[in-house]
């Protein structure tokens, strides 16, 4: 099953996939709800999972899948290339992780080494991953849960308390509860800072920085 809210990336995908022998695309998703229920209704031998999408981010949604089904074996293909991510998608029970600059063999190549419950990972997060350890300073950040890296990731993403609580079936004082503990486990005093921060450890690119009165819409 393919997950990705791109339409022409999933074809993409499809094509690439359905060219090798013993690989067929049984389902496609773009967001994280279809995704689950898809899952359930068609139980794919693989999961190939995007992270960024609207709504309920892939990591939940990967938490989710392996709560039904602990024996799930899910593939991330993500554009990001950070540690922090990856590290967050194993904790919530992925076996593989590719970034999508990877060569497109390497893709298939992790694909099948996940439908064999073997782990996966490109040389660009075995790198990242590598180096993570030396960064002592990034502890905190890789102790979050995979939930509150998600409602970290939306906040990041200027996304509002109504919208977060929605994607998640929460409350809006729960969500302001993650959003002060997000910043009490990361050592930062504002909203301004957890984006620098975030920025700091390649959570966010510099480009996509969200303002102070952006990132505020989802709370203090």
């Amino acid at each position: 099953m393919l997950v990705d809210d791109h339409a022409v990336v999933r074809e993409g995908y499809r094509r690439l996939l359905e060219k090798e022998a013993g690989l067929e695309v049984a389902a496609e998703a773009a967001d994280g709800a279809a995704a689950y229920r898809l899952y359930k209704s068609v139980a794919p031998d693989v999961v190939v999972m995007d992270i960024s999408m609207p709504g309920r981010g892939g990591i939940d949604v990967l938490r989710q899948i392996r709560q039904w089904d602990p024996h799930a074996r899910i593939l991330v293909f993500s554009m990001h290339a950070n540690a922090s991510y990856a590290l967050q998608a194993f904790r919530a029970g992925a076996k593989g992780y590719v970034t999508k600059s990877s060569a497109p063999d390497l893709l298939v190549s992790a694909l099948r080494s996940v439908a064999r419950n073997k782990p996966a990972l490109c040389p660009e997060i075995s790198a990242a991953l590598a180096a993570s350890r030396l960064e002592q300073e990034s502890a905190a950040l890789d102790q979050l849960s995979p939930r509150e890296f998600e409602v970290l990731r939306m906040l990041l993403d200027a996304r509002s308390t109504e919208e977060i609580a929605k994607a998640f079936n929460i409350s809006a004082k729960t969500v302001a509860n993650y959003h002060y503990a997000l910043k009490s486990k990361l050592g930062v005093s504002s909203d301004i800072d957890l984006v620098y921060f975030c920025m700091r450890y390649g959570v966010v690119s510099p480009l996509a920085e969200p303002g102070r009165d952006e990132i505020a819409g989802a709370g203090s």
